[in-house]
This record gives C-alpha cells, sequence and structure tokens, in this order.
C-alpha cells in the first residue's frame, strides 16, 4: 500500500465529503449541495492540514487550530474505514506534532478515546462549551 501524504489546505470538497460519510460524520438526507460545495472550508482556516492518499483517493485526513506555541487543537482526524488500523491516523497525528513541537496538544472525542490514549495523550477535566453552528 503506497500512501502519499500531502500538506494541503485546500482539500477537494467531493473526497472530503465522501469521507465524512464514510466516517459517518456527515449524513446524505440532511446535506445541501451549498454545505457539500464549502466543505473544505474549515480545512482552509485551519492552521495546519495534513491528508492520506491511495492512488489520488483521499483516505484520511487532519487539521489542527493553533497559536503555534501554546496550544494546538486537533479537529476531524478521519480515516476510510477500510484503512483504519494501518496507522495512518497515528502518521497524520504524528505530522501535526512534528509542525509544532512546544505546543499542548489538545483534542476533544469520545468514541476515539483510545487510540488518542495509545498515542499518548491523557484526560484531563477540562469543560468544553459551544454554541451550534448553522450547519448541524
Amino acid at each position: 500500500m503506497n500512501i502519499e501524504y500531502r500538506n494541503q489546505k485546500d482539500l477537494p470538497c467531493e473526497e472530503l465529503y465522501k469521507l465524512f460519510l464514510a466516517v459517518g460524520w456527515a449524513n446524505e438526507d440532511v446535506t445541501t449541495q451549498e454545505m457539500i460545495d464549502n466543505f473544505n472550508i474549515g480545512f482552509i482556516n485551519s492552521t495546519f492540514v495534513f491528508s492520506a492518499w491511495i492512488d489520488n483517493r483521499l483516505v484520511g485526513c487532519v487539521r489542527v487550530l493553533s497559536d503555534l506555541h501554546f496550544r494546538s487543537v486537533i479537529y476531524d482526524l478521519a480515516v476510510l474505514p477500510e484503512f483504519q488500523k494501518k496507522g495512518i491516523g497515528k502518521e497524520l497525528v504524528q505530522r501535526c506534532r512534528d509542525a509544532c513541537r512546544s505546543s499542548e496538544w489538545l483534542v476533544q472525542t469520545d468514541i476515539a478515546k483510545g487510540f488518542y490514549e495509545k498515542i499518548g495523550f491523557k484526560e484531563n477535566n477540562d469543560y468544553f462549551l459551544s454554541i451550534p453552528c448553522k450547519w448541524f
């Protein structure tokens, strides 16, 4: 399996949408064409974006918001189900950490908690508060 890792923010919207569908983060029933056409906006406006490709097919991605010194937050780490448990997610996170070595790294997750703990993340007791956006 020849995996090409890229550092590019402008991931193709259709490819990104297909990946999010495959991991259960998008729903065809409620996704509009306007949403698909803007699917990569969060990635374009992120500090770092890394992606994994096999034969020009997006198989994984991650994005990071960071102040480049104190804190960095991982968002949207996704790997196609048929390529999970092959080291792609771990490599994507490592590329993030390598891009900003001195930073504290944060991620908010529930179902992937075990994955992150295996690669060195520790649970903390911070609380996140939110206001939902118009997209979901």
